[in-house]
């Protein structure tokens, strides 16, 4: 109820009459059914353009960070989360990342949409980075494909650390869905979830045609804030 209310009524009709966005390749979104939306990230923005501009309601996997915040920006910021289908994660590994992949599996089984990010975070500099397995591991284990989709100038429209966006127009480009069936009962395998992983990167490069760098964007950002820091 909160999230139909959002997308429809209170933030939905005000972001798409600002912004204007725009998308190709709607019809490649299964009508229904269990799917993984497998996005580049450079934006917080892209956890509300994107479900926004779906017919279906879907569900992002957030960093628990977002549903803890005390007082009134707290409690704001996981309204906001909430009624924008985010749930939250714990990003620390281990068992951690464990609960994530079950929480990522019980949406797939009511047969709903799950967005997710495969390389972790945000790219630091608009590049698309190494992806992080738990996607092929989550599509193998519930049986459903991955829809490539690719976010245009989100990051230009709303840098990270910037909090009242540029007034511009961004876009959404939607691959045609990946099948895996091929890898059934493989999803142990670290050699298939790593090439599971990495096809799905290669799509998402040729359709976003961003700069690919094989290596984790969260090791970047690690770089970048060792450098700022020895300054």
């Amino acid at each position: 109820m909160i999230y139909w209310f959002m997308k429809n009524i209170a933030i939905g009709p005000l972001v798409k009459a600002i912004f204007r966005p725009w998308i190709v390749g709607r019809s490649h979104v299964p009508t229904s059914g269990a799917a993984i939306m497998a996005s580049n990230h450079l934006s917080f923005s892209d956890s509300i353009f994107l479900p926004l501009m779906l017919d279906r309601k879907m569900s992002f996997l957030a960093k628990s960070d977002y549903f803890t915040g005390r007082g009134l920006k707290g409690w704001a910021t996981r309204m906001f989360m909430k009624g924008t289908g985010q749930l939250p994660i714990d990003r620390s590994g281990g068992k951690a990342s464990e609960a994530s992949l079950n929480t990522g599996l019980r949406v797939l089984g009511r047969g709903d949409l799950l967005g997710i990010y495969p390389e972790g975070t945000r790219s630091p500099d608009g590049k698309l980075y190494r992806g992080r397995t738990g996607i092929a591991r989550m599509a193998l284990e519930a049986k459903v494909p991955v829809v490539p989709v690719v976010m245009v100038d989100t990051d230009v429209a709303m840098p990270t650390g910037q909090r009242i966006p540029k007034i511009m127009r961004v876009g959404i480009v939607i691959g045609e869905p990946l099948d895996f069936s091929r890898y059934a009962g493989m999803e142990n395998d670290r050699y298939i979830l790593r090439s599971v992983t990495d096809e799905i990167m290669v799509a998402l490069q040729r359709l976003g045609e961003q700069t690919y760098e094989d290596v984790y964007a969260s090791t970047v950002k690690e770089r970048l804030a060792a450098v700022t820091q020895a300054r």
